[in-house]
């Protein structure tokens, strides 16, 4: 059941990966929205699980804030890292962004559906309603999921070919994950570390790279809204899935 759920996931991210690339046109609106969405969904979404589910503290923080402002670190490392490295070797880059920043932030979003199909197999070990109600979660935030990943691939100057191929992983790994649970229990503290260092490194990218570049060139009231329409879609979300 867990496995036929999560292909409904695989077909959402899909759709969001097609609704990214067909609005091109409106890049700066696809970039606003692609923006709020990763922002809602790290506020709203993921630190809240994350605290919730790697509850111990740290000299007086708790792990899952200490690992939230680490992968933001992790990702501000990495990015400087490969630009210098590109920069050094003579390569190209789009608009002043090292290419493999796009990748590894994909392989990343992939690894999160990853996680999302492993929560849809283990709610459904608890109980049919709890299944039930993570999945519908899992599958509306998954478009938001498509949408963002190939957005980022290809906003970092890779080729369609690469972003649509990061779209198709992103897309079957919550199937992936799903099958994993006949075999695999993580433990939750290590999942709610997971997740606040994954939530870090993708609010590093919605702040200091996707917002910037969605008003450098079209500064309108339009993609404001865009940004605000993905962040209250979150909402929406995570209050339907409570």
């Amino acid at each position: 059941m867990a496995v036929f759920v999560a292909l409904g996931a695989f077909l959402m991210t899909l759709a969001g990966g097609w609704t990214a690339q067909r609005v091109t046109d409106r890049r700066h609106l696809v970039l606003g929205l692609a923006g709020g969405l990763m922002l809602g969904v790290v506020g709203l979404d993921l630190l809240p699980e994350a605290l919730h589910a790697a509850g111990d503290e740290v000299f007086g923080v708790p792990a899952a804030l200490l690992l939230f402002v680490a992968g933001f670190l992790l990702a501000h490392l990495v990015e400087r890292l490969l630009a210098a490295r590109q920069a050094a070797h003579g390569g190209e880059e789009h608009d002043g962004r090292a290419p493999e920043v796009g990748l590894t932030a994909a392989a990343a979003m992939v690894g999160h559906s990853a996680m999302d199909g492993v929560a849809i197999g283990a709610a459904f070990q608890v109980g049919g309603g709890m299944g039930t109600a993570v999945a519908l979660a899992v599958v509306a935030h998954d478009f938001a999921d498509g949408f963002n990943t190939y957005t980022i691939t290809s906003l970092y100057g890779n080729a369609r070919r690469r972003a649509l191929g990061m779209l198709f992983a992103d897309a079957a790994a919550p199937v992936v994950g799903a099958a994993s649970t006949s075999f695999v229990t993580i433990p939750e503290g290590l999942l709610g570390g997971y997740l606040g260092l994954f939530g870090g490194a993708l609010l590093y990218l919605a702040a200091a790279e996707i917002l910037p570049e969605a008003h450098h060139e079209h500064p309108a009231r339009s993609t404001l809204l865009c940004t605000v329409a993905g962040v209250g879609f979150i909402w929406l979300v995570v209050g339907l899935a409570g």
